[in-house]
This record gives structure tokens, C-alpha cells and sequence, in this order.
């Protein structure tokens, strides 16, 4: 089929982009299509629109095709079985191509099959299928063109016209005949059909063919030829009858057309008058509306920046306040911490996180400016032996920054004080010494050691209505920690 210019040069365009590539040339037949029966003749004379972009080992570099079962020579190309077998050079660096090098590419093979394409048929479908489904997508594609069934008939059409072509268009249909009841195709039906009582003027002349060819063809009985007389007679009768009645039709319509020109011509010079009188008057506000209008989206455009501005006003004020606390939770940290081996920890809302069961941490300790890091870990509510009935107090070892000019293992004296409110001085304590040979107390490779300490430190019963302290005042709790820093040195 001849193409124009233009034509032409999309085809090469496209498959300079390796995205569309055409199939007009490709013998089907030798494409190695996973467990298929069919013929490959359905895709003959198609073109593959791949939905990536094809890469280049899946083209032929001697036919600029698909690599149509694909085959691996031994300077490493790829060709096509039907290109390859032919030739004792390869055509890109002229190296000898031995045959027993050849070997089939099945992962090519895998991955061609495996690229997604869009349907033959588009854009009118939109589908998108494998190429190795693709020749089931066409079988049940409705847009596919396919050939009318019916015997003599050679149109085609889209599958999903083909039923109502197969029972209403198509002239091979068959149809049953009025007289004889049997199945003639649609075209022939007229020839055997006798014209019904309601024959227009019209077709009289069909009509009298039609009838002379009865007459011919009927039996030579004077009964059948007497009645297709007779039936003639009376349609040409009725036929001069619906004649008549046609033009009595006509002149009614004529005369009504006439009035409703007329009415049309009244109509036309009322509103010409109104309106020439009314337009001048009516063209001020309408110039007043459109300069309203204008304004009105001008303002819209403003009120759009102005929005923008202020959401990227918004995101980088979320960022300062943000940053503002953290640098508050950064100070307060710092401001609460103590380099003398000392911390008296606030713990507020006690009843709540009782009951919530949350771990909490104090800020940490130094025994010095160069010193150990600490910290106290806290279960309001109590944990391991002391769960839901004691108060548990331990000490974690934390990473610090001078760690490595510290002496190791810990061997400090710790104190732990829950500290009376009442002035009365009933404080709370318990003293431990570290065990050298725990883990606890070596050197953290961590952010901080497995926590040691108190998990019965004092009941609930004396720690929430003790006889003669206050230990929980106004929903708060002092914890002390004192770490004996004799025998330290101050780096």
C-alpha cells in the first residue's frame, strides 16, 4: 500500500526510538511463542508499540526488526535465527561466525516476551498486555477487525459490531421467506416477496415486475395466475388510493408552513423594534460587568500568590518552632544537669504515669567536667520482682565523652534517696556498690549499659501514705542520686 511523506517519515521516526517497531516483514511463523497452537498469522501486518522504550539487544542489527528467535553468536551479538544462519561474517565486526558457536538466547527470548506493549488495536483499546499474550488479547479484543460468517459476505468489521451485522446489516443474512417459510439470504428475499397491501405509488412500477415475473414462474394453473392478478389489481388500486391521500397531506402541510411563516414575520418585527431600543441601553452595564468580572479575577490570581506565600510562610515558621524546642529542651537538659556527682530528679504527674506503667529517665550526671556519665531509670508502677508494688529505682552507666581516659570497670558507691517533703527529713535511701565483674559497670559500647538498682526500693503502701513523711506532694516526687566520687581524680 502506497504511504505519503508524512507517513513515511513518522514510521521512521518511531522506530528510530525503538518504541514503535514495525512487524510487516516479520515471519511470525519462526517466533518461538510460549505454548501456543495458533498461527502467528494474526499479528502479520502489525505494528508493536512497546509502552517503554524497546533496548537495543531486542532489535536485529541485520533485519532492524524484532529478534525474531532470538540466537547468540560467539563475538557475543544477537540475531535473528533466519539472519544468522545465512551468513559466515558477522555484519557489525566482521568476525567468522562458526556454527557450532550459535546457540539459541532463551533469557533474550524471556525478556522480549516479557515486555509490555499496547494493544494492536489502539487508541481505540486500552489495553496493555505482554507480547506473549498478545495474541490472546486479539482473539477476545473488541475492537479487532474481523470477517462477517455469513457465506458470501467479505466485509469486516469490529467484533463488537459483528452481531448486530450478522442479524441486521449484513445482505448474505438469512431470513425466512414469506410464502414458503424457507431461508433465503436478505438480498434475494425481494424478488420472492409479494408487495404488501400498503405498496406506495412509488414503487407501482417495481410492483408490475414483479408480478410479471409471478405470473411467468407460478404453475401454469389459470387459479395462481388469477390471483396475482387479482392481487395486483388491488394494489394498484390502493397504491393511486395512498396517492391522493399523499396530497391531501402535502397541501395541509403547506398551508401550515404559510402560517407559521407568517406568524414568524410578526414575531420579528415586534422584537426587531423592542430590542433595537433596548440593546444601546443594555450595552453600558453588560461593559460594566465584563470590567467587574476581570477585576474579580484578578483578585483570584492575587489571593492564589498570596495563598502560596503564606503556606511557605507557614512551613518555615513549623520549622523555628520546631527548632525552638529543641533548643529549649536542649537547655533545660543542660541546665539541670550536674557535674558533682549529685542530681535531685523532679518526677511530676506520679499518679498518671503509675498507672501508665511508662519508663522515665532522668537527665544525666557527671561526676565531674570529665567524668563518669549516669543517669536514673525510674518504673513508678514497679518492674521484674517488684511490678505493681514497689517503686523501682536503677542506675545506668551512659557513653561519655571522655571514656576512654576514664579508669574502668566503675567502682564508685552509689546512693539512692526518695526524699521526704514533710521537713520532718524521714528521706528514703539505699546504698549499692558496683560489682566489677557485671557488664553493667565495664565501659559502654553503647549509648548506655543494662541498668542496675533497687526493684523493691520501697513499697506503695509507705511510699503513698508513709506514718511520719510525705513523700508524694501535690502529684510529685524528689528522687536524689549521690555518687561517691573519693578516690577520683579530676582530669
Amino acid at each position: 500500500m502506497l504511504k505519503t511523506k508524512e507517513e513515511h517519515e513518522t514510521e521512521l521516526h518511531l522506530s528510530m526510538q525503538f518504541t514503535y517497531l514495525s512487524l510487516c516483514h516479520c515471519d511470525f511463523s519462526r517466533f518461538p511463542w510460549p505454548q501456543r497452537r495458533t498461527s502467528a498469522s494474526i499479528l502479520t501486518n502489525r505494528t508493536l508499540r512497546f509502552v517503554l522504550r524497546l533496548e537495543q539487544q531486542f532489535v536485529c542489527p541485520s533485519c532492524g526488526g524484532i529478534v525474531l528467535n532470538p540466537h547468540q553468536t560467539g563475538c557475543g551479538h544477537i540475531f535473528c535465527a533466519r539472519e544468522n544462519g545465512g551468513s559466515s561474517k558477522c555484519p557489525l565486526d566482521n568476525i567468522p561466525i562458526k556454527p557450532e558457536e550459535i546457540f539459541q538466547d532463551n533469557c533474550c527470548k524471556r525478556e522480549l516476551l516479557n515486555l509490555e506493549i499496547y494493544c494492536t488495536n489502539a487508541p481505540d483499546c486500552t489495553q496493555r498486555v505482554t507480547l506473549c499474550d498478545l495474541q490472546d488479547h486479539l482473539k477476545a479484543c473488541q475492537y479487532e477487525r474481523i470477517g462477517c460468517s455469513n457465506v458470501g459476505c467479505n466485509d469486516t468489521v469490529l467484533r463488537k459490531n459483528l452481531l448486530d451485522h450478522q442479524r441486521n446489516v449484513c445482505s448474505f443474512r438469512q431470513e425466512s421467506c414469506h410464502h414458503c417459510r424457507q431461508p433465503f439470504p436478505a438480498s434475494q428475499l425481494l424478488v420472492r416477496t409479494l408487495p404488501s397491501l400498503n405498496t406506495a405509488c412509488s414503487h407501482l412500477r417495481c410492483a408490475l415486475h414483479i408480478y410479471a415475473f409471478l405470473f411467468i414462474s407460478l404453475p401454469n394453473t389459470w387459479i395462481c395466475r388469477v390471483l396475482v392478478i387479482q392481487q395486483f389489481v388491488c394494489t394498484s388500486e390502493l397504491a393511486v388510493c395512498s396517492v391522493f391521500v399523499w396530497q391531501r397531506s402535502v397541501e395541509e402541510q403547506r398551508v401550515r408552513i404559510c402560517s407559521v411563516q407568517r406568524e414568524l414575520r410578526d414575531l420579528r418585527g415586534v422584537l426587531g423594534s423592542e430590542l433595537s431600543e433596548e440593546l444601546p441601553s443594555l450595552r453600558a452595564p453588560l461593559d460594566s460587568l465584563r470590567q467587574q468580572v476581570a477585576v474579580t479575577e484578578s483578585l483570584r490570581e492575587h489571593l492564589g500568590k498570596s495563598k502560596q506565600t503564606c503556606q511557605r510562610h507557614t512551613r518555615l515558621l513549623d520549622i523555628h518552632v520546631e527548632q525552638l524546642q529543641f533548643n529549649e529542651q536542649r537547655f533545660h537538659q543542660l541546665e539541670s544537669t550536674s557535674y558533682d556527682g549529685k542530681l535531685i530528679w523532679k518526677v511530676r504527674d506520679y499518679w498518671h504515669r503509675k498507672e501508665a506503667g511508662t519508663l522515665l529517665n532522668s537527665t544525666p550526671l557527671y561526676t565531674s567536667r570529665s567524668g563518669y556519665k549516669l543517669s536514673v531509670r525510674a518504673y513508678l508502677g514497679g518492674e521484674n520482682s517488684g511490678r505493681g508494688t514497689h517503686l523501682s529505682l536503677y542506675i545506668t552507666i551512659m557513653r561519655g565523652d571522655f571514656d576512654s581516659l576514664l579508669p574502668w570497670p566503675f567502682r564508685q558507691n552509689i546512693t539512692l534517696t526518695l526524699l521526704d517533703q514533710s521537713g520532718s527529713r524521714n528521706h528514703q535511701s539505699n546504698t549499692f556498690t558496683p560489682d566489677t565483674n557485671s557488664d553493667s559497670f565495664h565501659r559502654p559500647t553503647s549509648d548506655s549499659n543494662v541498668a542496675t538498682g533497687f526493684p523493691r526500693f520501697i513499697s506503695h503502701g509507705d511510699l503513698e501514705a508513709p506514718r511520719n513523711a510525705v513523700y508524694v506532694r501535690d502529684d510529685t516526687l524528689f528522687i536524689k542520686v549521690k555518687v561517691d566520687t573519693t578516690g577520683l581524680e579530676d582530669l
